[in-house]
């Protein structure tokens, strides 16, 4: 999910609210002018229609396209635990304005399979980075429009940092949330790492074997923690749920956690880029981020507001958890068709 520091401010802070929201006084507020429904649309499409296959560097890739193969290219990429159906309700808005829209399943979920047996099994950021670089190869896509949240937002922002040529625009949500793994290593305060405890569970094996028997479970479980306010069905969960089950995702899950913490290895052929990242990569492209009630405190974007060095606007989601496309999908598909006119 997000960064590890940034979720635990986020934590830390929403304890601090509901603290204070215990101790307020009861004495009626006026009433405020009604916000606009940023959840309007949502649930409206159940299918993300036949799913496509293509060779993609180490993995045939599965996806959804959606709109005409002539309009300008929107990649939108999902997080954990999630699936393509985050974008069930962006996509077919884009494609209505003409784009052409592809939703790929990352390594680990759905139809997505490595093509040998022999290759690692990692969940390093910029092994999936390059995955979804392999993908736009495949598809004849040099540069696209590029959305995400959470591992999405993060291989976005990887992305629009290493190959800024391949990216007309981004759209982050919880703005730049690449992982440096010498933060990682600094505490946090305890309310804040008790926010991150799936992490600390996948580092045992006894996590991993947990993850495996009850993956369905658990990670419904981090979607109800995630997005407090989004009363999904079980319908919508067991769609995205189905992605779970591919042969891979317990070890691509599990893998990129550790390395997060520095528990397992990445490989040699990636450690460049690592190092690109880890000075401190800028954005240049045009972008667009978006803070959510998940990100508490940071949602305001100020923390990261000096990595995005282009065009750049920031959006702030009130009342909006974490799967930000999925629980509100308008303003987030206007996000897209936003940035593409920066």
């Amino acid at each position: 999910m997000i960064s590890r520091r940034r979720f635990g401010q986020a934590f830390a802070a929403g304890l601090a609210a509901t603290s204070l929201a215990a101790c307020s006084s009861s004495t009626p507020q006026a009433a405020s002018p009604a916000a606009p429904d940023l959840r309007a649309g949502s649930g409206e499409h159940t299918s993300l229609g036949p799913v496509k296959h293509v060779d993609a560097g180490v993995l045939t890739m599965a996806y959804a396209e959606f709109g005409p193969g002539t309009g300008q290219p929107v990649v939108l990429l999902h997080g954990w635990p999630y699936d393509p159906y985050s974008y069930v309700d962006v996509a077919p808005l884009l494609a209505d304005a003409g784009y052409r829209v592809i939703v790929p399943f990352l390594r680990g979920y759905g139809p997505t399979t490595f093509k040998s047996a022999e290759t690692v099994r990692n969940g390093q950021q910029t092994a999936v980075a390059l995955d979804v670089v392999a993908l736009m190869d495949a598809l004849k896509i040099d540069k696209a429009v590029l959305g995400g949240y959470d591992w999405g937002a993060r291989t976005v922002d990887i992305i629009a940092a290493l190959f800024p040529e391949r990216c007309k625009a981004v759209v982050a949500v919880s703005g730049y949330i690449v992982t440096n793994l010498v933060a990682n290593q600094r505490p946090l305060s305890p309310a804040a790492e008790l926010g991150w405890w799936y992490q600390y569970y996948f580092a045992t094996e006894r996590g991993r074997a947990g993850y495996a028997a009850n993956r369905h479970d658990f990670n419904k479980l981090i979607w109800k923690n995630a997005s407090p306010a989004w009363h999904f069905d079980d319908a919508t969960y067991d769609r995205s749920a189905a992605a779970f089950d591919n042969p891979d995702h317990v070890a691509i899950v599990v893998h990129n956690y550790r390395w997060r913490l520095s528990l397992a290895p990445g490989e040699p052929q990636y450690e460049a880029y690592e190092r690109k990242l880890a000075a401190g990569a800028v954005i240049t492209v045009p972008a667009i981020t978006i803070g959510s009630d998940f990100d508490g405190a940071a949602k305001d974007g100020k923390a990261y507001r000096a990595k995005f060095t282009g065009k750049y606007e920031h959006r702030v989601f009130d009342g909006i958890g974490h799967n930000v496309p999925q629980e509100a999908p308008r303003p987030f598909a206007q996000a897209i068709r936003d940035a593409d006119h920066l």
